[in-house]
């Protein structure tokens, strides 16, 4: 039978858990999964890729799922980032470009093309539409396609391109327990994890609670009689007070 993990976690704050998280990433089914198991409220909302970390340091989140680049990324000081999964990269045109034509791509094949550049053009939404409108080709993940999808835009995987990654960060200073529940959660580990904090505490408070029953058991019992040297009583080594070992009889008279 599943655990119950739905009590506060000890040392837990009363307030919402905050997540941030950038566009492409869908937190749906980690949510769900935390509303299961616990009862601390969460909320959630989406922010622009470079305000992600800042999301953190302002304390405007506690946690936030950010995208790293495939090349050029340093993890910022005092920040904890654990790499969930890599991202399939895209390469979107418009519809009647020959790129529609084909399951998949190679980066060679984009020789000669026009790459638009998605921060120079004011976000991945400003770049599909100049793509759309023929002048260019984006490369970028399939999730944040697909969030800005067009009818009159095709996109298709690409290979060799090295892939984005999505990651879970959050401050190395902030070490409350719902943090480090909800990146159990994140990283699939199941409601009964004994390295979940809920199930930790849990088992801290059975094994005192064992400790006490014993405790209380082993004090209800008598303490035990005090016995002699010998175990016994001792036994004396005369037949009587007052007598002799010897036979007794009348004295003799002298002659």
């Amino acid at each position: 039978m599943p655990t119950d993990t739905s009590a506060p976690l000890p040392g837990s704050t009363s307030r919402p858990l905050t997540v941030a998280y950038v566009p492409g990433v869908t937190p749906g089914k980690w949510i769900t999964r935390w509303q299961e198991r616990q009862q601390q409220e969460l909320r959630t909302f989406q922010c622009e890729e470079s305000a992600a970390l800042e999301e953190l340091a302002s304390g405007r989140a506690d946690l936030a799922f950010i995208r790293i680049p495939a090349e050029g990324f340093t993890r910022p000081e005092g920040v904890n980032l654990i790499p969930l999964y890599e991202e399939q990269p895209v390469a979107a045109a418009s519809k009647e470009h020959p790129l529609a034509a084909f399951d998949a791509v190679e980066l060679a094949d984009l020789d000669g093309e026009t790459i638009l550049d998605i921060d120079e053009m004011g976000g991945a939404a400003v770049a599909l539409e100049v793509a759309a409108a023929g002048t260019g080709i984006v490369i970028l993940p399939m999730s944040v396609a697909r969030l800005h999808s067009r009818k009159d835009v095709e996109a298709r995987p690409v290979n060799g391109v090295a892939p984005t990654r999505i990651g879970i960060a959050w401050l190395q200073e902030r070490d409350e327990a719902e943090i480090e529940e909800f990146i159990g959660v994140v990283r699939g580990r199941t409601a009964n994890s004994s390295r979940q904090p809920s199930i930790q505490a849990e088992q801290q408070l059975s094994a005192k609670k064992r400790t006490k029953e014993r405790q209380t058991r082993s004090g209800s019992k008598p303490a035990p009689k005090s016995a002699g040297p010998s175990g016994g009583k001792a036994k004396g080594t005369g037949k009587g007070p007052g007598k002799g070992t010897g036979k007794s009889g009348k004295p003799r008279r002298s002659r």
